[in-house]
């Protein structure tokens, strides 16, 4: 038997982002229960982690957890795709790519608004 050694390229880089996002996506549902439940055992605490959430800091990451919501979402579409449409896979360069003009064109305009109050406030 034959083996083809595996170079990487898009393919590579789509399944890689798209496992990174993912675990992403799992730890902000994780943290999300929990501050959800500091809301009711810890109300002074929960009011600190909303101003945490609200300072620049947070703004930055909530800016990330959005870029592999969206990403994640996207490249999932993509699979689907090439899923229920097998002739697609041979296109899925070209879809990954199309991925990430989406990305950028939804992406921008939404960092820039969770972004703007960090600049309007001076940091």
């Amino acid at each position: 038997m034959e083996y083809v050694q595996y170079r990487g390229g898009a393919g590579m880089l789509a399944w890689a982002f798209h496992r990174v996002s993912g675990v992403a996506v799992w730890a902000f549902i994780l943290l999300h229960v929990l501050d959800i439940w500091l809301a009711g055992a810890n109300r002074a605490l929960y009011d600190e982690v909303l101003q945490l959430y609200a300072s620049p800091i947070g703004r930055v990451g909530e800016t990330l957890l959005g870029a592999a919501v969206l990403y994640h979402a996207l490249n999932g579409l993509r699979v689907i795709v090439m899923d229920f449409w097998p002739a697609t896979a041979r296109h899925q360069r070209r879809l990954w790519y199309l991925v990430w003009v989406a990305f950028f064109v939804v992406g921008l305009p939404v960092a820039w608004v969770i972004l703007s109050p960090i600049w309007a406030a001076g940091g």
